[in-house]
């Protein structure tokens, strides 16, 4: 079971495990979680001149920890960091909905290309597992609530419709070519680390930076906030259980919030009495916004034994309290997508 952690550290000591997107904010705690239950991690992260390893640079480095910069688009480059793994996590990819807009050969790229490269390489080199991460934005608007695995699939924006791509990629080399894929969907995470491209983030650096008012898009649409410990315990569930394979598996507290009720949670926290304006710049095209995300996780409590164990409150405390000792590292003045 997911709860207990002797048998989790059997399971993972010493395993060759490859994270890509490990610099990335779930990327860097997966690399923690499976470092501390005994793993052999070669971290992928995106190249650049500086050595930056994005959130790895937050994480206490150790002799089971490789790091190993490229791009999940260069095939040659994710061969080499597959080669020895028996596990890959993958997680690389391009995130951001407003970005997508404007970049959508970028998002096919990365998350569709780099996708089909990390299965090739999987595929080549005998990787025994494949953890495809997934997105409940793959389901746009719900038909109906909670959502489980069954509901269509809707590409309401180029990042929605790349994943989307993604997921059928690799559910294709599993029926095609025998690949043990696993597809991991998790709803919303938040916690630290999180980039202020995110709402939750975004909310709480500008209260701590005393904006006049606090600017976000729709306050209406409806989210299934899970921690970001619970999603990390659900990737490792996932890749755990035998049952798992050739599946979709969602990962969600099964709970849903509006976004102006999660923002007057953090002002409580915050003890603000700051105000909530409407930013047309932040408001998704409307036949593009997600009205409603919430999570069935019945699947993943059947299949893998996972349950979400942090609650909203709690959760948004310590992510509140990250961001106040961080806060130097975000530009508040800037709406960031």
């Amino acid at each position: 079971m997911i709860s207990n952690a002797p048998e989790k550290a059997s399971a993972w000591l010493g395993r060759p495990v490859l994270v890509t997107g490990a610099g990335g904010f779930i990327g860097s705690h997966l690399v923690e979680r499976l470092l501390s239950v005994g793993a052999k991690v070669r971290a992928f992260v995106h190249y650049n001149s500086r050595s930056d390893w994005g959130h790895l640079e937050d994480v206490a480095p150790g002799p089971n920890l490789e790091i190993m910069a490229g791009d999940v688009c260069d095939p040659n480059r994710v061969r080499r960091a597959v080669e020895g793994c028996d596990t890959v996590f993958h997680l690389a990819a391009l995130i951001g909905i407003p970005y997508s807009y404007g970049a959508a050969t970028s998002y096919v790229r990365t998350n569709v290309l780099g996708t089909l490269n990390v299965l090739e390489a999987a595929r080549a080199c005998g990787t025994k597992l494949v953890v495809q991460t997934s997105t409940s934005e793959t389901y746009g608007t719900a038909r109906y609530v909670p959502i489980d695995e069954a509901h269509p699939l809707q590409g309401q924006s180029p990042y929605s419709a790349s994943k989307i791509g993604a997921d059928k990629i690799a559910e294709s080399y599993f029926l095609s070519f025998g690949l043990r894929v696993a597809t991991i969907r998790p709803f919303n995470t938040y916690g630290p680390r999180q980039s202020a491209r995110a709402v939750i983030p975004t909310i709480a650096i500008q209260i701590l930076t005393k904006r006049p008012a606090i600017r976000l898009g729709s306050l209406e649409p409806v989210r299934d906030f899970t921690f970001v410990r619970d999603t990390v315990e659900g990737f490792l569930a996932v890749a755990e259980a035998p049952g798992s394979v050739g599946e979709a598996i969602n990962i969600g507290s099964g709970s849903g919030v509006t976004i102006g009720e999660t923002a007057a949670m953090i002002k409580e926290l915050l003890n603000s009495k700051i105000d909530i304006v409407a930013d047309t710049e932040r408001v998704r095209p409307e036949n593009s916004e997600v009205l409603r995300l919430i999570c069935n996780n019945d699947k993943a409590r059947r299949l893998t034994g996972w349950q979400p164990r942090i609650g909203l409150r709690d959760g948004l405390a310590e992510t509140v309290a990250h961001v106040e000792r961080h806060l130097s590292r975000y530009k508040a003045d800037i709406y960031n997508v």
